[in-house]
């Protein structure tokens, strides 16, 4: 009986023993895995480090800084969530319910997205103006969200600051925004029939940052506009990506400094007496393309005297498509007409 009691024991105590060791061997066999993962990632973006310190090298760079180094390892660790979540739409693609949903977002975005988003160029003093394109075509209030949500037809009027700030015509303006809601403000533009170009440039950059719409206009606050015929007519542009709409004229180069329309760079224009074809700026069209091309490229596009001859520019070296739509000569009114001179 004694031997078998210390047998007992022995083996006791021996299994006791063993416990300690078997959790020694997992623990350390969880570390080395830890480890080598790390050391595997770490591997991995030493890899695509050297990749791209020779690919940097090769552009004239000596090396990577701290700032690439992090970007470089996030962007990897993007990708990766990027590629993970590829896989779960794809499963969730053959399990047949993702295509509705994405077919269900894809309808409400497209509701959402203006046909066109129209900026009215006004100036101080012209609340007449104004007042009268409210009230023949643009609307107020309900009405003016009706066209918004109905017609898909975004307006709204476009002004700057005036240079003595916060004086009574920059405080008139703010008034009469306040009461109708139907302002483009420039805050870092300066109101001056000289400064009218960046006013176009600045206009189309603003209206691209804040609209997804498939169009963008430019009409003067002196112009009437049919609503309906617009529309129409830009829905059989729609197929085309990069389009600029208008009543297309070339316009005489005045190298005179004394006359009212002069040109300062009136030596760039080919013969020195006409421009390149451009859209009349009493009414004019872009696509999103354009004015997201405009918005990018803000701080670079050079404008000249007159801004219908400055945007005129800005597309004339891209691939696009010029229409030259005799509706769009406000100058004369006729049947089917977009829009005509008050």
């Amino acid at each position: 009986m004694h031997g078998k009691g210390s047998n007992t024991r022995l083996s006791t105590m021996a299994s006791r023993s063993r416990i300690p060791t078997l959790l020694l061997f997992m623990f350390s066999t969880f570390a080395t895995i830890y480890v080598a993962g790390r050391l595997w990632q770490d591997s991995q973006n030493r890899v695509y480090l050297i990749k791209e310190l020779d690919r940097i090298t090769g552009l004239g760079k000596t090396a990577i800084s701290v700032d690439d180094t992090l970007k470089i390892i996030a962007c990897r660790e993007q990708h990766k969530k990027l590629s993970a979540l590829e896989m779960e739409l794809a499963a969730a693609r053959q399990e047949g319910f993702a295509s509705s949903q994405l077919a269900e977002a894809n309808e409400i975005t497209s509701k959402k997205r203006p046909l066109v988003v129209i900026g009215i160029f006004t100036r101080f003093g012209r609340r007449n103006n104004r007042d009268a394109i409210r009230k023949a075509w643009m609307g107020t209030g309900s009405a003016l969200k009706k066209m918004e949500n109905n017609k898909g037809i975004v307006a709204r009027f476009v002004i700057g600051r005036s240079a003595n700030r916060g004086d009574s015509s920059d405080k008139s303006i703010d008034i009469e925004s306040r009461q109708n809601n139907d302002f483009i403000i420039l805050d870092n533009h300066v109101e001056a029939d000289e400064e009218l170009p960046k006013k176009t440039k600045l206009f189309f950059a603003h209206a691209a940052d804040i609209w997804d719409a498939e169009f963008y206009a430019k009409v003067n606050d002196d112009v009437y506009v049919n609503i309906d015929a617009l529309g129409t007519t830009l829905a059989t542009h729609l197929d085309k990506p990069r389009v600029y709409i208008g009543c297309m004229k070339s316009g005489e180069v005045f190298s005179e400094p004394n006359h009212k329309w002069y040109e300062p760079d009136w030596w760039k224009f080919g013969d020195k007496k006409s421009y390149f074809r451009h859209a009349s700026g009493e009414l004019y069209v872009i696509s999103q393309a354009l004015a997201k091309f405009i918005s990018i490229n803000r701080s670079i596009l050079r404008t000249y005297a007159h801004d219908d001859v400055s945007a005129g520019s800005w597309f004339i070296g891209l691939d696009v498509k010029h229409v030259d739509e005799s509706k769009f000569c406000c100058s004369s009114w006729s049947t089917g007409a977009i829009c005509a001179g008050v």
